[in-house]
């Protein structure tokens, strides 16, 4: 049997799998976006933004087989220290991406703003974080594609997605189908990474042109 009669006869598992690792990077990039991105509206303007960086950084040099080892202990096995984990790796793209975007605002459109009547709140969320927007995405964008590939670590702790197919086929090594289930979960990752990539290239087209309208 062929690559392509065994990855029919076994579609309906990979597009479970497919999904469960979609469902796995959502999870980890919503609530890098739920924490990172208050955090970098918070610091951006403050000398604290370096250190908030830093830290961010040094999530990424852990190794990740180290990374979700050392969540299975106050997390256990499964999704809990799956989702952390890329949580933590997604952190940096996010924070630094918002907090350059905000930065990179003309001060002349801000103070435009505030002439204008508009408070500081308001010209934040009206003004300043529309403008952003662009490179704000751009983060996500790279946050996204990052984890979609670390996420297949997940299989190591338990937890769901293609890394299960991947881990299979290196276990069985040797066996007929091994590189078979080795492939399936390669390639799944891949077709994800371009759906979301084309996800977020037309994302990044909408908010420039939101942000243009705005300066305009």
């Amino acid at each position: 049997m062929g690559f392509v009669e065994y990855t029919a006869d076994s579609m309906p598992a990979l597009l479970e799998a497919m999904l469960e690792h979609t469902v796995l990077v959502l999870q980890g990039l919503g609530l890098a976006i739920l924490i990172a991105l208050p955090l970098a509206v918070l610091t951006y303007r403050h000398r604290s933004r370096g250190a908030v960086l830093a830290v961010a950084g040094v999530f990424l040099t852990i190794p990740s087989y180290a990374l979700f080892g050392l969540l299975i202990t106050p997390l256990g096995l499964g999704t809990a220290p799956s989702v952390i984990a890329l949580t933590l790796y997604a952190f940096l793209p996010v924070i630094r991406n918002t907090v350059v975007g905000l930065r990179e605002v003309d001060p002349a459109v801000v103070e435009s703003a505030r002439g204008m009547g508009l408070s500081r709140t308001q010209t934040l969320l009206q003004v300043e974080l529309p403008l952003a927007l662009p490179v704000i995405v751009t983060g996500l964008r790279v946050a996204t594609q990052m984890i979609l590939g670390i996420a297949a670590i997940a299989a190591a702790v338990n937890g769901p997605g293609l890394g299960n197919l991947i881990l299979q086929g290196l276990t069985s090594a040797g066996t007929p189908f091994a590189v078979y289930l080795t492939l399936q979960g390669v390639i799944g990752i891949v077709v994800l990474a371009i759906l979301f990539d084309l996800f977020f290239a037309a994302l990044g087209r909408l908010t420039t042109t939101r942000g243009m309208m705005i300066r305009a």
